[in-house]
């Protein structure tokens, strides 16, 4: 049987539960606001880290493939991304966001202001512990 939580527990995972659904209620009015779905705007932000296989996608955001391929061809319709050959395998296709595509996601990323606002009512060493942190807690090794 597991052990019930403490009431700090309890009380720390519903403040990130209200952190979470606040970001995310943000990024979707961010996202309409350059006319995108939130998934829309989550494929196109990934990509502009890296292009990639669509599988890898879908595996990245946890959903199905399909979708991934619904998502791409809506943002490649509109210009904002495109499929490319994979130089270490010719037989894959690449997403990648054309030019529009990054200015497009760098305008969505400046935009959010709900992470920005109150992370900067923190000082750097308390953003740096809470980094740390939450590195810990999903097991990344701090840089």
């Amino acid at each position: 049987m597991t052990p019930r939580a403490d009431p700090l527990t309890v009380e720390v995972v519903d403040l990130i539960g209200t952190v979470v659904a606040r970001y995310y209620e943000e990024y979707e009015h961010a996202a309409a606001e350059h006319s995108l779905t939130g998934a829309q705007a989550r494929v196109l932000s990934l990509l502009c880290v890296e292009p990639l296989p669509m599988r890898r996608v879908a595996q990245r955001l946890r959903c199905e493939p399909s979708n991934i391929t619904g998502i791409v061809d809506r943002l490649e319709s509109r210009g904002l991304v495109e499929r490319r050959p994979d130089p270490a395998d010719r037989r894959v296709k690449l997403a990648a966001p054309t030019a529009e595509g990054e200015r497009t996601a760098e305008r969505l990323r400046t935009s959010l202001d709900f992470a920005r606002e109150p992370l900067g009512q923190l000082t750097v060493a308390e953003r740096t512990l809470l980094k740390e942190l939450l590195q810990r807690m999903l097991g990344i090794a701090p840089e």
